[in-house]
């Protein structure tokens, strides 16, 4: 057997590092736009080979899996959805997991996802207004004076992300320059360089709570989800500094500390939903991975955030590695649409995983590139970690990072607590070899962290729970003076 995997950095470096513990020995190949120290390795091991090339490329995909003749392909980041990579794929009669560039349209424009959870009246749903332009939506900040989200309308890596309350009278001026000018930043140096969406700017209901994801298979029809995991967005310690792609993830044993078993059933409900509207809106098959970043909010309990038309990263680090079940099985019921019969089993652990960026990530990626890195391997794994390689280049036997998170460092125990103190052990044994800084986040899994989400998310419940007794979940209430009570649903 023979498998194709598409992408390098650390997801596919999980994603190869499942399809290498199967029990059907499948020779395992990959494209990636670098060389991946890890993925190289297990590509060289199963008597694979790992191809550099363009994997955003329907065509140079397409043939290479024709020339190599692998079984299948697996698709590990979003964007070679959005281009239609797997569109090329099944063109051709090759089968692939991964979403097509339609169904993929649900991580790709926010607008969509939110016009198609109001069209089907799916819960967990958030009021919000799209722009096509700059203009309209400077026009609306303008006589909109509540707290809100402002994200491009399209997924772009993670960056652009700003909510902003609005509660003070007497700074809403203040607050109005601050959402136009990140208006304004988000048009001219993020969205403006996409030519493949209409809507721009999204603006939508601020909501807060502990955050979450949940990682599902689906063949488009059955959805498989895999434990939740909560990863950690923000560049700095306590939630500092600019977002980034995550800087670091926790998944705990069964369950997260901070969610009932009862929130997940409904989080996994929600995405059940999703897929079944994807289904009738878009009319075509797919198959692939669909993940619900999910919030719990006091208006609705579970509610959805965006979605991911395939793994976080670094979400997927923390439970493939505990995935018992096994891959090539896993993608076979997939494609052959008998994912129903499918049980997914997991090691029963808790994991940490802690990215590493070079100092500049994520703002300043060009100072952040071309730096030496020194991995002490065999050191971690005497420690009880382990090496997930993300944005490294091998180059003439040398790893140089790549500007985005070098790596990840995964751990897991028999708490999260426990994980969290091996992940840190590790982190002093990966350094640069020219002395440029590396950063990474301390607090993700720390005792103090779990405490402020769990003492949230109780906060939280007792609202959102109040709120379905009584029978207003998921509508939001204001006074207005003159007017009275104003009802909005979400």
């Amino acid at each position: 057997m023979k498998v194709l995997i598409v992408g390098g950095g650390a997801r596919e470096h999980a994603i190869t590092d499942a399809f290498y513990r199967s029990v059907h020995n499948p020779k395992i190949y990959a494209i990636s736009s670098n060389v991946n120290p890890g993925i190289l390795r297990i590509c060289r091991d199963t008597g694979g080979e790992l191809i550099r090339g363009r994997i955003l490329d329907p065509i140079f995909v397409a043939n290479t899996a024709e020339k190599l003749g692998v079984d299948f392909v697996f698709i590990g980041p979003e964007e070679p959805l959005f281009h239609g990579v797997p569109d090329g794929l099944e063109r051709r009669g090759i089968p692939v997991i991964g979403l097509n560039s339609k169904a993929s349209e649900i991580e790709k424009s926010k607008a969509f996802m939110r016009g198609l959870m109001w069209k089907y009246k799916i819960p967990g749903r958030l009021r919000f207004k799209a722009f096509k332009s700059i203009e309209d939506a400077l026009a609306y900040i303008e006589e909109y004076a509540e707290s809100v989200a402002i994200k491009p309308a399209r997924q772009a890596g993670g960056k652009g992300v700003k909510v902003i309350a609005d509660i003070q009278a007497y700074l809403r001026k203040v607050k109005e320059e601050i959402k136009k000018k990140h208006i304004e930043r988000i048009y001219s140096k993020i969205i403006a360089r996409y030519e493949d969406i209409d809507d721009k700017i999204l603006i939508e209901e601020k909501m807060e709570g502990p955050e979450y994801t949940v990682q599902c298979l689906t063949d488009g029809e059955t959805v498989l989800a895999f434990p939740p995991v909560q990863d950690n967005k923000h560049a700095f310690e306590m939630e500092m500094g600019p977002e980034t792609g995550g800087m670091g993830s926790i998944s705990g044993k069964g369950m997260l500390p901070f969610l009932t078993t009862e929130e997940y059933e409904e989080s996994i409900r929600i995405i059940e939903s999703v897929v079944k509207a994807l289904r009738r809106e878009v009319n075509q098959d797919f198959r692939g991975v669909i993940s619900g970043q999910m919030m719990l909010t006091m208006v609705w309990g579970p509610t959805i955030i965006e979605f991911y038309s395939r793994f976080g990263d670094p979400e997927a680090t923390n439970v493939l590695p505990l995935l018992e079940t096994d891959m090539v099985d896993l993608c076979e019921s997939i494609l052959s649409k008998k994912l129903h019969k499918v049980k997914l089993r997991f090691k029963e652990k808790a994991t940490v995983v802690k990215a590493i960026a070079p100092r500049g990530y994520p703002n300043r990626r060009d100072l952040a590139k071309g730096h030496p890195l020194i991995v002490d391997e065999e050191k971690i794994e005497k420690l009880g970690g382990r090496i997930f390689y993300g944005s490294v280049d091998l180059v003439n036997s040398k790893m140089l990072t790549g500007g985005s998170r070098a790596l990840e460092i995964y751990a897991e125990g028999e708490s999260i607590e426990e994980a969290n103190e091996i992940a840190k052990k590790c982190v002093s044994c990966v350094r640069t070899g020219d002395g440029w800084g590396l950063f990474y986040r301390s607090d993700i899994g720390s005792p103090f962290s779990l405490r402020r989400m769990i003492e949230l998310s109780e906060l939280v419940r007792s609202v959102y729970t109040y709120r379905k007794t009584h029978g207003i979940l998921g509508k939001s209430i204001d006074w207005i003076p003159g007017r009275g009570k104003i009802v909005y649903e979400s």
